[in-house]
């Protein structure tokens, strides 16, 4: 279960740091299961290692990745992680 911080963006979804708009990395509105609007946000370096795990498991199964510096979900994964210092 999420806190209200955490359904807000005002806390790291993954370590609970306290977030400002100059240390907050935006993860984009979604829905939740119970129907309710999160907002979640990450710190950059939860954000960073979150983008790495992501490169991790789409580059192998990605048809772009294996010919291809082009593919967007790689190229904004690496940004993050750039942000984050990884």
């Amino acid at each position: 279960m999420l806190s209200d911080a955490h359904r807000r963006g005002s806390r790291c979804a993954w370590c609970s740091t306290a977030l400002t708009a100059e240390t907050a990395v935006d993860a984009g509105e979604r829905t939740a299961e119970d129907g309710g609007q999160l907002f979640p946000r990450g710190c950059r370096r939860c954000a960073a290692v979150a983008a790495y795990r992501l490169l991790q498991q789409h580059a192998p199964a990605c048809d772009v990745c294996k010919v291809s510096a082009a593919c967007p979900t790689a190229v904004a994964a690496v940004r993050l992680m750039r942000e984050g210092g990884l």
